[in-house]
């Protein structure tokens, strides 16, 4: 459950992090209440998954699939240039949380 958890907080954080891009310096209402609420959620996420989950782990799947999500929502949206190195990179970061949960050790 932790790892569910620890993935949607994963996905929450490129929420807050679209929605600050999309705040304007908090200047427009309600991708400011988008980015409180998304901030909030994530990080309890975290924070609840940090109970099975080491830290350095759980900390980095969360970074890495918040990242790679903000960049694709950045480039679906126009706003990022889409190319093929970026494509492969984001696809290694990926990787690399697959494998962090293959060989991760809950305690």
């Amino acid at each position: 459950m932790s790892w569910i958890v620890l993935a949607v907080s994963g996905v929450l954080e490129a929420v807050w992090a679209t929605a600050l891009g999309r705040s304007e310096g908090f200047t427009k209402l309600w991708p400011s209440v988008v980015f409180a609420v998304a901030l909030v959620a994530s990080m309890g996420g975290l924070a609840w998954a940090m109970r099975e989950i080491p830290t350095g782990t759980a900390y980095a799947v969360w970074v890495g699939i918040g990242a790679a999500l903000t960049v694709v929502v950045a480039m679906v949206g126009g706003a990022e240039p889409v190319s093929v190195v970026k494509i492969l990179l984001i696809l290694g970061l990926v990787g690399c949380v697959v494998g962090l949960k293959i060989v991760s050790d809950t305690h």
